[in-house]
């Protein structure tokens, strides 16, 4: 009798936990919140706890609420096809938002090929993504290439102007990647290549490679890099006085300098792909200031709205996807990215083909900014 009750009792459990499955539909999202670029990952992550609930309180999508399924990655490649595999196996994800890196996402790509799941690319960068062949692949940032031809239409903003360039990267797809591209467009611009270091993501003591790049005679330091290291770059770079300016790519900002601020008279320059401080600047200025109202309530850092709104972005994709699929299904919601068409935070989002005919990924064609910090406080030059 005793058994009975209980099994009777599991057999009620499980009919609840499926029932409320189904009353939700799960969105993954694979970042690194622990580890070496733990700090993005989190951003991102929180832009899309933002997202999740703004689709939720309008009424959620197909008549259920999102639910987002989150793995943390810890900043380690394997560790994301772990996340990955955890939650299409495990949690039944349809569409999944990941993996920061680009040799995060460049480890998870086969998987989605093997399980048949879309990945949206909310960060990563490199032109490998969106040209192997993977048609599960949808990425709404910009693959360095667009972002360094991009920055050649601002090469007019600086004063005097840029004509021998050095390189700093973290040693992986993103910053080789990214130091390939800008050293390729701004030599066809006539500008110089000096000096190229690379650094480990977790190395915290830059010195021999910035000794090595104060050497140059370059008058611009292009730095790829997470947002921790980008904040010992600028910090060692004034102790070394270094005299390069210093420009950041990939949409990391120095979040920390505003509250401590660096050297009297130091400047640094970062390309972003949201301006939270210029907002109104947007080209959906309504679709910003739903975002950041949304991140101030929650009094995160304000800065973290840099990186915040790929989550937030990348879930708003998603849901769209969902509904113009009309179900929660990862072929369905694969055929419906190509269809998708919606006013992000970044701006327009809709994706145009990359890659073998018949295996295109998915790529969109975002805005890029560029805004100075100095002294604590962030214009537009």
């Amino acid at each position: 009798m005793i058994k009975h009750l209980w099994m009777t009792a599991l057999a009620a459990l499980f009919a609840v936990a499926t029932a409320q499955a189904q009353e939700t539909i799960k969105i993954g999202v694979n970042e690194p919140l622990t580890g070496a670029v733990a700090a993005s990952g989190t951003y991102v992550t929180n832009g899309a706890r933002i997202g999740a609930e703004v689709v939720n309180a309008r009424g959620g999508v197909l008549g259920k609420k999102i639910e987002l399924v989150i793995e943390d990655n810890k900043s380690n490649p394997k560790e994301a096809v772990d996340a990955a595999e955890k939650l299409i196996l495990r949690d039944k994800v349809p569409v999944m938002i990941g993996a920061w890196s680009s040799t995060f996402t460049l480890a998870v790509m086969p998987k989605l090929v093997e399980y048949g799941v879309p990945l949206i690319v909310e960060t990563s960068s490199s032109g490998k993504i969106t040209v192997s062949g993977n048609p599960w692949v949808f990425r709404i940032s910009p693959t360095s290439e667009m972002e360094a031809v991009a920055f050649l239409e601002k090469l007019d903003t600086f004063n005097p102007p840029i004509k021998k360039v050095d390189f700093l990267s973290v040693n992986n797809d993103f910053g080789r990647g990214a130091a390939a591209e800008f050293a390729k467009a701004l030599a066809s611009k006539g500008i110089k290549i000096g000096v190229t270091e690379t650094m480990t993501p977790e190395a915290t003591d830059l010195s021999a490679q910035l000794a090595s790049i104060k050497k140059s005679d370059g008058d611009a330091l292009f730095v790829t890099t997470g947002v921790e290291q980008v904040t010992l770059v600028i910090k060692q770079a004034a102790e070394q006085r270094l005299t390069q300016r210093i420009i950041t790519t990939g949409g990391a900002f120095p979040d920390q300098m505003i509250a401590n601020a660096g050297p009297a008279g130091m400047a640094s320059y970062h390309i972003l792909f949201f301006s939270p401080w210029s907002a109104d600047k947007a080209k959906y200025p309504d679709v910003a200031k739903v975002y950041v109202d949304e991140w101030n309530k929650k009094k995160w850092e304000f800065a973290g709205l840099t990186e915040g709104f790929r989550g937030y972005d990348a879930v708003m994709t998603a849901v769209e996807a969902i509904k113009i699929a009309g179900k929660a299904e990862p072929d369905a919601i694969r055929q419906a990215l190509w269809k998708t068409k919606l006013h992000g935070v970044n701006g327009d989002i809709a994706f145009i083909k990359q890659g073998p005919e018949g295996k295109e990924s998915g790529q969109s064609v975002p805005n890029v900014y560029i805004v100075m910090l100095k002294e604590g406080k962030v214009t537009q030059p």
